[in-house]
């Protein structure tokens, strides 16, 4: 098993904001990962939905774990190998399941909730408001059942929910280097 807790996945239904946090925090120095999807949609447009399409995802995922894994710094994922499991009713099949025991991103997943103010379509975005909204329930009852604790990122200009990210990492990385009893105990 390979267990990456420098590996951070953002998550969600469509046109919540992921990708815009995503290139800010590029801008700001971090490391991140493109969505997979959006490239497999730009390759076959006509090739949505369905077992194939998915599996194209969940390879193109795998690759960029894979090609990340000796990284120690910090790198940022918009989606990763969960958002595959059962995705559009397509049952999981077993390289996906053995990929998600065998490659762990961090326990903490951000979790994008819609946001209708934002909310708009694109070439690549096709998918209805309602959507949005059902895959984001889908998500928040998925994360715990494959081990991952989702946390919501609030609605927010772009730095505010930056810097709320960057504190729940930052949050996350100081409680693994901190060793137990080392906080401040009173002198007896």
């Amino acid at each position: 098993m390979i267990e990456k807790p420098n590996f951070f996945v953002f998550t969600g239904g469509p046109g919540v904001g992921k990708t815009t946090l995503l290139r800010h925090l590029e801008a700001l120095g971090e490391r991140v990962v493109e969505e997979s999807a959006r490239a497999v949609i730009r390759e076959d447009p006509g090739g949505r939905g369905g077992e194939a399409f998915f599996r194209r995802i969940a390879e193109r995922d795998i690759a960029a774990f894979e090609r990340l894994r000796h990284d120690t710094g910090r790198v940022f994922f918009d989606r990763g190998l969960m958002d595959c499991y059962g995705a559009d009713g397509v049952a999981p099949w077993p390289e996906l399941e053995a990929a998600l025991r065998t490659r762990r991103y961090n326990e903490t997943v951000f979790a994008f909730p819609p946001w209708r103010e934002i909310y708009t379509n694109d070439a690549e975005r096709t998918q209805d408001w309602d959507h949005a909204e059902r895959v984001f329930e889908i998500v928040m009852s998925l994360l715990p059942t494959l081990g991952y604790t989702p946390v919501i990122v609030p609605t927010g200009p772009v730095e505010d929910r930056a810097r709320f990210v960057l504190d729940q990492v930052s949050t996350k990385a100081r409680s693994r280097t901190k060793s137990p009893g080392s906080a401040s105990e009173p002198s007896t």
